[in-house]
């Protein structure tokens, strides 16, 4: 085991481009896996970019998500972490609101919701056909899918929609906003979930966010601020990420022509494929959450002490030619696909089976009613967000 003294390279190294992943990442991995770094706000910190090691920070009950709570602790966006939500608790707190919310989640659940889904993919794509080619795939598929199945899962009102959009687009911002909107718009969604659980106060539901209040109301299994931030993490996270993964796979797959012919000579392979999208295409343009090490622990060979931050990058450990055979290679049957997109560990994505059954349905679906799909501008003109915590495409021109 060793200590590190080495120079802090500057993190983010450098604005996402397209689903391009910066060639830094496997020089790390390569020869400084646990790289010292510092942050845009807060200070240095470690950066992990092999699976062996992320797994290690995500799955560790030694690094705590808890103790970055109201600290300047080094991190990506300009807000501290001031209030406590399942994004930011560690066990036991975060298993009691884990497990309030859990049984909406089970495989079994999200297998009940998938002729729901099927519907609105079927009519989404008939609203395609009637508008005509060319069409936006992210307006006309990837929002209004994960949209419409979370908001019925909560009980969230469709028609508000484009609000909670904005909101939710400002909040994960790194650059594309600023401090002072991010705060305002980190205000207006809790206020617009306070508004919600109001209601249900007065006439109650039997939705999810019904069943949340009864929880708080009844049984006191949580505090107002937890419903109110437990709620609004599910409705961000229930869409945004679906949502900016299907208009990115399908990118990869338009840009991969040979294993896309594959997967539609064999639709059966179709969840091997998209386990495989998962790992192939990145989703976050840096690293995530930090963690706080509780004592001193090694990792990867390097000793971090008690105290200090430590970030990972899961897109950077999807590509570890360690453990993924032709790691940069889109491969929709590989068969050995650990990979880590929905995390690892107490924090594993709670909503990974809905988000799953969305992506087969919504792929599965586009490319057998659309077996002429494809870009309607050159690939290297498909417009991109920048300056978010997420990569997403801010429209898809496609033709069928």
């Amino acid at each position: 085991m060793t200590t590190v003294d080495q120079q802090p390279r500057t993190y983010p190294f450098a604005e996402s481009e397209r689903l391009d992943i910066d060639p830094r990442y496997a020089e790390l991995r390569e020869h400084e896996p646990l790289a010292r770094v510092r942050l845009p706000y807060g200070g240095d910190a470690w950066l992990a970019t092999r699976h062996e090691d992320v797994r290690l920070v995500l799955g560790d009950p030694r690094f705590s998500r808890a103790a970055t709570v109201g600290r300047d602790v080094p991190r990506l966006t300009p807000s501290l972490s001031r209030d406590s939500s399942i994004l930011s608790m560690d066990p036991p707190e975060h298993s009691r609101l884990r497990r309030l919310v859990a049984k909406a989640f089970t495989a079994r659940r999200v297998e009940q919701l998938r002729p729901r889904a099927q519907q609105v993919v079927d009519g989404l794509l008939d609203d395609l056909v009637a508008q005509g080619s060319p069409a936006d795939l992210v307006e006309g598929l990837a929002l209004p899918l994960p949209i419409t199945m979370i908001c019925e899962l909560l009980g969230v009102p469709t028609e508000d929609r484009d609000r909670f959009r904005a909101w939710s687009d400002t909040v994960l911002a790194l650059t594309a906003f600023s401090p002072e909107e991010i705060e305002v718009a980190i205000a207006e969604l809790n206020g617009y979930l306070a508004g919600l659980i109001q209601q249900r106060r007065e006439e109650p539901t039997d939705d999810l966010l019904g069943a949340l209040v009864l929880a708080r109301d009844e049984d006191d299994r949580l505090s107002e601020d937890e419903l109110v931030g437990l709620g609004v993490t599910l409705l961000v996270a229930g869409h945004e990420t679906t949502a900016n993964q299907i208009g990115n796979f399908v990118y990869a797959l338009l840009t991969h022509p040979g294993p896309l012919a594959a997967l539609r000579a064999d639709p059966q392979a179709l969840p091997t494929a998209i386990e495989e999208l998962l790992r192939f295409t990145p989703l976050g343009s840096s690293a995530g959450f930090p963690r706080i090490a509780m004592e001193d622990v090694e990792v990867g060979g390097v000793l971090v002490r008690a105290g200090e931050a430590v970030l990972v990058h899961a897109v950077s450990a999807n590509r570890d030619e360690r453990v993924f055979e032709h790691a940069a290679d889109l491969d929709l049957v590989r068969a050995h696909n650990p990979h880590i997109a929905f995390g690892h560990g107490v924090h594993h994505c709670l909503g990974a089976p809905l988000a799953r059954m969305e992506l087969q349905v919504a792929v599965g679906t586009l490319l057998d009613r659309f077996p002429r799909l494809d870009f309607a501008v050159p690939a290297d003109e498909v417009p991109w967000k920048r300056g978010r915590l997420v990569r997403g495409l801010r429209a898809l021109p496609v033709t069928w």
